[in-house]
């Protein structure tokens, strides 16, 4: 069985029962996350892009649990430069770990660390564990080929930004759900900052409408899937 944890803002623990995948460990400077990085204990990190508010924790999680870090190629470069364990790819690439298969999507964002150096493409994450297939979006705005995403992966679980500003917005990602056609949407990216103030019941009753099955997620809720 799947576990699914809600970390906060972008942030989400995947749990097969032997592996932990942590995606944008944004943790320490998070007004919302109600737990501290010290209480992970992930063997990997798939990183979306390289902003503060998605690296977060990344290194100091990595080193504590000799971590393996999984990023574009960029971003695990610099990763690397830190002494971390790392796992390069690439946008459009895939590869088999020991909890199942990941590939990196296009995002339509940016993508630089807190010096501003330039740290790769920005992506979206579409990875297969514990029999269950979850697309996290990352930072972008609504794209086509986001159906075709959905046309070549069955999407048990979307995870989408809502929040506007510097990512989809509500009516926006409504319509990304309705592209990707998963069993499940959770939103994300929403409330953290003044910038990104949005109400998730609005977009769960927006895309229950179009009938799709969707669950607002406490912070530091688990759900099993």
């Amino acid at each position: 069985m799947l576990k699914l944890t809600y970390i906060s803002h972008s942030a989400f623990i995947l749990d097969d029962g032997e592996n932990q995948v942590i995606i944008d460990p944004y943790i320490t400077g998070n007004p919302t996350a109600t737990i501290k990085w010290q209480d992970v204990s992930a063997n990997y990190i798939a990183l979306t892009h390289a902003h503060g508010d998605h690296f977060g924790d990344t290194l100091e999680i990595a080193k504590a649990n000799k971590s393996t870090v999984i990023a574009v190629n960029e971003l695990a470069n610099y990763v690397a430069s830190k002494g971390v364990n790392t796992h390069n790819m690439h946008i459009g690439g895939s590869h088999n770990f020991p909890f199942g298969k990941l590939k990196f999507t296009i995002a339509h964002h940016g993508s630089s660390n807190n010096d501003g150096e330039y740290m790769g493409e920005p992506a979206g994450i579409v990875i297969t564990i514990g029999g269950k297939t979850i697309y996290h979006a990352g930072d972008t705005g609504i794209f086509m080929d986001m159906k075709l995403i959905g046309e070549l992966n069955q999407i048990d679980v979307f995870l989408v930004p809502i929040g506007g500003n510097f990512t989809m917005d509500i009516s926006d990602a409504a319509k990304a759900t309705e592209f990707v056609n998963p069993k499940l949407v959770i939103p994300n990216h929403y409330n953290t900052f003044p910038a990104i103030v949005a109400d998730p019941n609005e977009f769960k009753q927006l895309v229950e409408k179009d009938g799709f099955n969707c669950r607002v997620m406490n912070y530091g809720e688990t759900i099993e899937l």
